[in-house]
C-alpha cells in the first residue's frame, strides 16, 4: 500500500519537503518559532501554489471576488454574531380608480308639424225685395236690434310629458384573483470547519482558496481513500 502511495506522488510531481525547505530558507524563510507569545513575529514563506498554501507572515489579502474572513474573538467567552435575516412578503390592497361613466341629461328642442281644421262664422247682411202685405209675424212698426255674432275656432296647443324610457346607473362588485410575483432575500450560513486539517496553523489562507495537502496527496486521497493531505478527515 505504502509502495503505491509513493508511486502514485511521484507520478504527480510531489515535492521534497527538505529540499523545499532548504530553497525557502535562501529566499528569506526564518520558519516559525513555535510557542511565541501573542503578537510576536510569524516567519515568513513565499507562496506555492502546487502546495496550496499562501505566504504566510503578514496578513494574507483576500482573493478578488471573495469576502474577508471575520476575526476571531479576542478573549474567552467573546463572540462574534452573525444575523440570518430573511425577508417576508406582505401582500396588500388600495383602491385605484380606473375610469368614470358620466351620463348627463340635456334638453333637445325638435319642431313639429300637425294640421288641425278650424270652423268660423261671417254674418251676411242683404236686403231683397218684396211687394206683400205685412201679417202678424212682421211686427209692423216695431223697433228692434238684432246682434249677429261671428265665431270662429282658432288652435290651441297643449302638451303633455310622457315618461318613454328610463336609464339606470348602478355598479355592481365582483371579485378576482390575482397572482402577485415578487422576490424575497434571506441571508445563508456556510460554516467550514478546518479544526482536523493537517498544518492548519502553518497555513494562512481560506479554505476555498487554499486546499490542504499538495495537488499529489489529495489525487492519492482520493484513489485510496486515505487522509495523507488532511483534506478527508473522515478517512484513516
Amino acid at each position: 500500500m505504502l509502495d503505491r502511495a509513493m508511486d502514485i506522488l511521484e507520478h504527480n510531481g510531489a515535492v521534497d519537503l527538505d529540499a523545499q525547505e532548504a530553497e525557502w530558507r535562501q529566499s528569506g524563510w526564518t520558519g516559525h518559532q513555535a510557542g511565541a507569545a501573542t503578537g510576536a513575529t510569524v516567519g515568513t514563506s513565499p507562496a506555492n501554489s502546487e502546495l496550496g498554501v499562501v505566504a504566510t507572515g503578514a496578513a494574507a489579502a483576500p482573493v478578488t471576488g471573495q469576502t474577508a474572513a471575520a476575526t476571531t474573538p479576542s478573549r474567552t467567552g467573546a463572540e462574534e454574531v452573525i444575523p440570518i435575516v430573511e425577508e417576508r412578503i406582505q401582500v396588500g390592497k388600495r383602491d385605484v380608480q380606473r375610469g368614470r361613466v358620466r351620463v348627463r341629461s340635456y334638453i333637445v328642442e325638435t319642431p313639429v308639424r300637425e294640421q288641425v281644421t278650424l270652423r268660423e262664422e261671417h254674418v251676411d247682411v242683404q236686403r231683397r225685395a218684396v211687394d206683400r202685405p205685412p201679417t202678424d209675424a212682421d211686427e209692423a212698426f216695431r223697433e228692434r236690434v238684432i246682434d249677429a255674432t261671428e265665431h270662429s275656432e282658432q288652435a290651441v296647443v297643449g302638451k303633455e310629458a310622457r315618461v318613454k324610457e328610463e336609464l339606470v346607473i348602478r355598479k355592481d362588485v365582483g371579485e378576482r384573483t390575482e397572482t402577485v410575483r415578487d422576490t424575497v432575500r434571506r441571508t445563508e450560513v456556510e460554516v467550514e470547519d478546518t479544526r482536523g486539517t493537517a498544518g492548519s496553523g502553518d497555513v494562512t489562507g481560506t479554505t476555498g482558496s487554499n486546499p490542504p495537502g499538495t495537488a499529489a496527496s489529495r489525487a492519492v486521497d482520493n484513489t485510496l481513500g486515505t487522509n495523507i493531505s488532511g483534506a478527508n478527515p473522515n478517512k484513516r
